[in-house]
């Protein structure tokens, strides 16, 4: 049922929006058929154009894998942005400081990322702990003072005299993940760590009590589970995962520096993503894949039919809330259907015995 549910969610959701999509496009004049076939050709429809999408969706599959984990346990991360940038930043320091072989390198700003985005969750995680400040507004908050902390960073402390725009210096090329034939490493990275993150919250005692702890917090502390450190834990991987997204945009991208708004929308991007996919690991998988499909294509469709790329954004929005309310509206209907059904089955189970009540002949005497 659950899959059905799924299927019959995503089904209503992106047809719906195509077709408002398409509406759209048609009282403004532009070609339905030739737009989107723009943007499936330069999105996926040959292999440079699949492996740039590949390249997008990796830090919206971090960040919406990001945002599933905290929401799916109960906690309200907002700090996608601030996370991002502070693992972007992190491993960009790093990658300036140190010159090593790539063995070494490569490790080494990964983890670096990682650890950048987890210490700022765990400011958050202090404010909930310490002085029971919501966390909805400190990581919502904490974003600006990020923002602001590294274009500090990057226009004083490292930046890059040689050029016009307020960047760093490239990191060493020790630290600089390659392409292979033009696919992007980054999203194997990306790849591997989602695996292992689906492994642990499957298969694991703490993945098990993550997932409790988001349904009913009630029951896993009577259960005896310590509502407090599995908080901890969800914000601090939500961090770690955010980080690793904006590490992976340094050493993965064209000019491998910290430049000021490197982050882009990824981080809120990535909570639409979890929201779209109602925390589900893998329906974040996929909802990252068909967003970053519509952001490459974008381009590609503005090149061809003059479609302004902004009306990807606008569709983005409109699959979030169609999805959502295909959801809901789905779960009605399929209850609904289940309960005809069971009143059904159960009419049935008691049509024997009401027949053998008729037929029956009453005792003598």
């Amino acid at each position: 049922m659950g899959l059905n549910r799924t299927l019959l969610t995503f089904t209503l959701g992106i047809a719906s929006a195509f077709i408002i999509g398409a509406l759209v496009l048609r009282l403004q004049g532009y070609q339905v058929a030739r737009s989107f076939g723009a943007l499936l050709e330069y999105s996926v429809l040959n292999r440079r154009a699949l492996f740039n999408t590949l390249a997008r969706a990796t830090p919206l599959l971090l960040t919406g894998m990001s945002a599933s984990i905290a929401f799916g346990s109960g906690a309200i991360n907002l700090g996608q942005p601030g996370q991002l940038i502070w693992g972007a930043m992190i491993a960009t320091l790093c990658g300036l400081w140190i010159d090593a072989p790539s063995i070494i390198m490569l490790p080494l700003l990964l983890i670096a990322g990682m650890a950048g985005g987890a210490l700022w969750a765990s400011i958050a995680v202090f404010l909930r702990r310490r002085y029971e400040m919501d966390e909805f507004i400190t990581t919502l908050m904490l974003n600006f003072i990020a923002d602001y902390c590294t274009f500090y960073l990057v226009a004083v402390v490292v930046f890059d005299p040689t050029l016009y725009s307020t960047a760093t210096p490239s990191i060493n090329v020790g630290g600089v993940l390659g392409r292979i034939n033009h696919f992007p490493t980054e999203f194997v990275v990306a790849g591997v760590v989602c695996s292992a993150l689906y492994i642990w919250i499957r298969y694991t005692r703490i993945g098990y009590e993550l997932r409790l702890l988001g349904q009913n917090s009630i029951f896993t502390r009577t259960g005896g589970c310590d509502n407090n450190r599995n908080f901890s834990r969800a914000m601090v991987v939500s961090g770690a995962l955010a980080g690793l997204a904006g590490a992976l945009l340094i050493m993965g991208g064209q000019q491998h520096r910290f430049v000021r708004g490197i982050g882009a929308n990824y981080g809120w991007d990535g909570v639409m993503i979890a929201i779209v996919a109602a925390t589900g690991l893998g329906a974040t998988t996929f909802y990252a894949l068909f967003f970053g499909v519509l952001q490459t294509g974008s381009l590609g469709m503005e090149i061809e039919t003059a479609v302004p790329s902004e009306f990807v954004l606008v569709f983005q929005a409109g699959v979030v809330l169609l999805v959502v309310a295909a959801r809901e509206s789905s779960q009605v209907l399929l209850d609904k259907i289940m309960v005809i059904l069971r009143s059904r089955n159960a009419g049935r189970a008691r049509e024997p015995s009401a027949k053998k009540r008729v037929i029956q002949p009453p005792p003598l005497g």
